[in-house]
């Protein structure tokens, strides 16, 4: 069996991204990679501007009491020149006036009928927001690779960009093997379950900009999935199966695709998801998912989902982890890797979930992360441990 760090390596190694991309309007371009870095026309701020509300001046002047006040500045106005020996009320956000060089907040201000009286004296560049400060003109906002997140389309849109180059959408056919599966809204029958993997699946790669085409249940025959892998890999970017994977008489994903193409991966050293395949189908990259929820949902988060974010053009794609406190113990070490359902609490430790077999499909919903334990590794109350948060 394969390492998990060879799995991951080889599917990232396979892992070409999409060669189309468009344009498109930079407000309905969140959760799409971008393809081009973003970069700025002009600085942020365009000018320096007020941080508070207050009175602009100049320090040298703050002894001359009181001080008049000779214009009022609101945001975007254009102000006039500071007169000597005056101040002139701003606003926050609002252009500072030639001749000053700080801001006074209006709290620490006296206000009388012939001016203002400061109270503190102020340093030079106090309150004031420098042009440039947050982003200058001609630099990198967002790199290409990048998911666009609500924040980074705000950061566009600060410095005027209206349409971004986006890579397109990975087109995903999936199906489902297993003659026991039946789709909720459906009556159950005896020796039958309902098919959660499907909208497991589903609100994964929703949540990673995928087109989805669903090809159904295929039943649990050669010739069935044969047939259905031939025609998902037709006009699809990645053919993504789910059970059927194993080495029973009724797992028939494996010969099927061999019949179809070729296998590169296959049985990964890890618990849960051992049965995970990668290939390809005619000329479509094939992954398959064990059947069973956890085994599913484990596999998808830490080699499909990778694989996947690669082919969107995505430059960082490895899962992300921290060191953390372990609230529980772990006596019963493997022989393989184990990733196991965890939820981060209110003290900052992580709690494990009671129940660990791969079909606890409870376990997925309760839990805020995996904990990555190494082979033959027992975890006790206080120890470090590897957390990947699913977030």
């Amino acid at each position: 069996m394969l390492s998990y760090e060879e799995a991951l390596r080889q599917l990232l190694s396979a892992a070409e991204p999409v060669g189309k991309v468009g344009r498109i309007a930079s407000h309905l371009a969140v959760g799409r990679v971008l393809a081009e870095t973003a970069i700025s026309p002009i600085a942020v701020p365009p000018a320096d501007n007020s941080a508070m509300d207050g009175y602009a001046i100049r320090t040298a002047e703050v002894a001359r009491k009181p001080l008049p006040v000779s214009q009022r500045i609101p945001a975007g106005a254009s102000p006039s020149f500071l007169q000597a020996g005056t101040a002139a009320r701003i606003f926050t956000g609002a252009p500072i006036p030639f001749g000053a060089d700080a801001v006074v907040m209006q709290e620490k201000v006296q206000l009388h009928d012939s001016g203002i009286v400061i109270e503190q004296s102020p340093q030079r560049g106090e309150n004031i927001r420098r042009a440039g400060e947050d982003i200058s003109a001609g630099s990198p906002v967002v790199s290409a690779g990048v998911r666009l997140s609500p924040a980074a389309l705000g950061l566009l849109a600060s410095v005027g960009i209206a349409e971004v180059k986006v890579y397109s959408r990975l087109r995903v056919a999936v199906f489902f093997t297993g003659n026991e599966l039946v789709t909720p809204g459906e009556q159950l029958r005896p020796g039958t379950i309902y098919n959660s993997n499907r909208h497991v699946l589903y609100g994964l790669l929703g949540e990673l900009g995928c087109e989805v085409s669903d090809f159904g249940v295929v039943p649990d025959s050669f010739e069935a999935t044969r047939d259905a892998l031939r025609r998902a890999s037709v006009g699809h970017d990645l053919v993504l199966t789910c059970g059927g994977v194993s080495v029973g008489e009724e797992d028939h994903v494996k010969e099927a695709v061999l019949a179809e193409g070729a296998l590169d991966t296959w049985k990964i050293a890890i618990k849960p998801g051992k049965p995970f395949a990668f290939g390809r189908v005619c000329e479509t990259p094939f992954i398959g998912l064990p059947g069973n929820p956890v085994s599913s949902f484990v596999t998808f988060l830490m080699l499909a989902k990778p694989y996947i974010c690669k082919r969107q053009g995505i430059t960082d794609c490895t899962p992300k982890s921290f060191r953390v406190t372990a609230n529980f113990s772990w006596p019963r070490a493997a022989q393989v890797r184990e990733f196991l359902r965890v939820r981060a609490n209110d003290v900052g430790t992580l709690d494990l979930f009671a129940k660990q077999g791969s079909g606890v499909l409870t376990s997925c919903a309760w839990a805020t992360g995996l904990v990555d334990n190494p082979p033959g590794q027992v975890i006790q109350p206080g120890d470090m441990v590897r957390y990947i948060p699913f977030a």
